[in-house]
């Protein structure tokens, strides 16, 4: 298996995880809002590290890359807060189902347009055939 199949497992695997724990930092600490910020503070080093360490000259290009490619920040944020909103309301295999709902509708329209500069991976039968056996495996393991 390539290596980063395992690595996008792995971030799968942490999706979850985030949610759980930032669900429960915003309980134990009475603000999700404030959870959520704390969790982007603590990610925002761990990334800045990690740029540094691998690509220094990169932030200077930041400047010239077009405005729209920024809102997956904005996108991020959304995310987070919601997660960390609505985990303790519905539970968090109930939010992240429907979050793997929505990315299985989203993903399957970006590869069908080419959006955002993606390869484009038409949605045919088969396609189709195959996010509906995935929403119906998450939607079987929520009801059990």
């Amino acid at each position: 298996m390539h290596n980063s199949y395992l690595i996008m497992l792995a971030a799968g695997i942490g999706v979850p995880m985030l949610a759980a724990l930032n669900a429960a930092l915003g309980r134990t600490i009475g603000s999700p809002a404030v959870a959520a910020a704390t969790l982007f503070l603590v990610a925002f080093a761990s990334a800045a590290i990690v740029a540094l360490l691998t690509a220094p000259q990169a932030a200077a290009k930041i400047a010239t890359a077009p405005k729209h490619l920024l809102l997956g920040g904005v996108l991020i944020a959304f995310y987070v807060l919601s997660i960390t909103w609505i985990a303790p309301v519905i539970g968090v295999g109930n939010a992240v189902f429907l979050v793997l709902i929505g990315q299985m509708i989203a993903a399957a329209t970006i590869d069908h347009f080419g959006l955002f500069g993606a390869n484009v991976a038409p949605l045919n039968a088969t396609r189709a055939a195959g996010i509906c056996v995935m929403a119906a495996g998450v939607f079987i393991t929520q009801k059990a």
